[in-house]
């Protein structure tokens, strides 16, 4: 299964959820995959690998020809997860691969290579609708949508719906929505609250049951280099992200 995590709003928890879901995927002893495809890097530095001069980078392997992905791959520190890193120069790709035949299917080729070897590949999107969003949903077969529990993300949600329908009607009709996972929820408050209820009035069982909360840990973990199994495991925010991995689990 490979899954995009994407919302083209930025400071949903894209990076988070797509780390920590990847760290207690692999407590299932399931082999797990991530692929960071932001320019910013944060899913690269925020697991804590630490890219020497002469590492390959997903960028390489989307700009050049018949590059063998597994000589990218690196090891998540302390766990089974494996990792395609990315680097600041992940921001140039987009105009070298607007020139390339077949463009949004780029990274679908790459992934097609590693499929076999692992049980979920997981993409962390960029924070936009840009042509690299577009290769990770067109490589996905489903998409997992982090959503704010504030009122602009929902504003938000109906423009990359829209971009997921387009994408399943001209080129890549398998992808599928795996499910809406309600991000930095405050349960002291009342906006909070009523998001949770439209989203599961408009989207059903769409919407996961498992709600991630407003935590301190795990704002604090990425910067330790940390997922937050490994920063604080008993904290509210490590037990919603395993009790969420389970959920993923069950759907798949």
């Amino acid at each position: 299964m490979i899954i995009a995590v994407a919302n083209q709003k930025g400071g949903v928890g894209i990076t988070t959820t797509t780390l920590n879901l990847a760290v207690y995927l692999a407590d299932h002893d399931k082999k797990v995959l991530l692929v960071d495809l932001d320019p910013q890097a944060n899913l690269t530095s925020g697991s804590g690998a630490k890219l020497t001069k002469d590492q390959l980078t997903i960028y390489d392997l989307l700009t050049a020809e018949d590059l063998a992905p597994e000589r990218a791959l690196m090891d998540v520190p302390n766990t089974t997860v494996q990792l395609l890193p990315a680097a600041i120069d992940l921001a140039g790709a987009e105009v070298e691969l607007v020139n390339m035949l077949s463009r949004e299917g780029i990274l679908k080729g790459v992934l097609h290579k590693l499929t076999n070897r692992f049980d979920y590949i997981l993409i962390d999107c960029p924070p936009s609708l840009s042509l690299l969003t577009i290769n990770a949903l067109v490589a996905a077969t489903h998409v997992l949508l982090p959503v704010q529990s504030e009122y602009f993300a929902l504003e938000g949600l109906g423009q990359l719906l829209n971009t997921i329908k387009l994408v399943r009607g001209k080129l890549n009709q398998k992808l599928e929505i795996l499910g809406i996972a309600i991000t930095m929820y405050d349960n002291r408050t009342n906006l909070s609250k009523q998001v949770a209820q439209e989203l599961v009035q408009q989207f059903g069982n769409k919407v996961f049951n498992t709600i991630i909360p407003r935590n301190i840990r795990l704002s604090e973990a990425p910067s330790h280099g940390l997922p937050i199994k490994h920063y604080d495991e008993n904290s509210h925010g490590a037990k919603s992200y395993s009790s969420l991995a389970k959920e993923i689990i069950a759907r798949s």
